[in-house]
């Protein structure tokens, strides 16, 4: 059986469903698989108190964000720069891929929040304000 008979046996209804999968045309995936959901046990303080301060309920929107390598070493990749933010030197990881993925979710984060991120310098050049 292929991928799209998996997840279509969990689509009740014949369209997409919420007003999200009617914009971008095409159904999201968590809905149907619990598997991408974050497991929220293995949530650092830090981005529980960023989703609390941001008022979301949930981690989604970084569903896709997962611990990668970038050259053997560990990496979580930025869409905002196109390329790779390498965890620190010395940083252990843990075993577990869902601990490993909730790191990658906070380091991108932070890396996105901090005055390194290559975005502040195109904001300083281009904003009109």
């Amino acid at each position: 059986m292929n991928t799209r008979e998996d997840v279509d046996k969990f689509i009740e209804s014949d369209g997409l469903d919420s007003s999200r999968e009617q914009e971008i045309g095409q159904h999201i995936g968590y809905r149907y698989d619990v598997n991408l959901v974050p497991d929220m046990q293995y949530c650092p303080p830090f981005l529980k108190q960023y989703m609390q301060v941001m008022g979301w309920d949930d981690l989604n929107w970084l569903e896709d964000v997962h611990m990668g390598y970038e050259e053997g070493k560990p990496a979580v990749f930025d869409r905002n720069i196109n390329g790779w933010v390498q965890v620190p030197e010395g940083m252990q990881l843990p075993d577990n891929q869902q601990q490993r993925d909730m790191i990658a979710r906070e380091l991108l984060v932070k890396f996105q929040m901090s005055e390194s991120h290559p975005m502040v310098e195109l904001m300083e050049a281009y904003r009109k304000f």
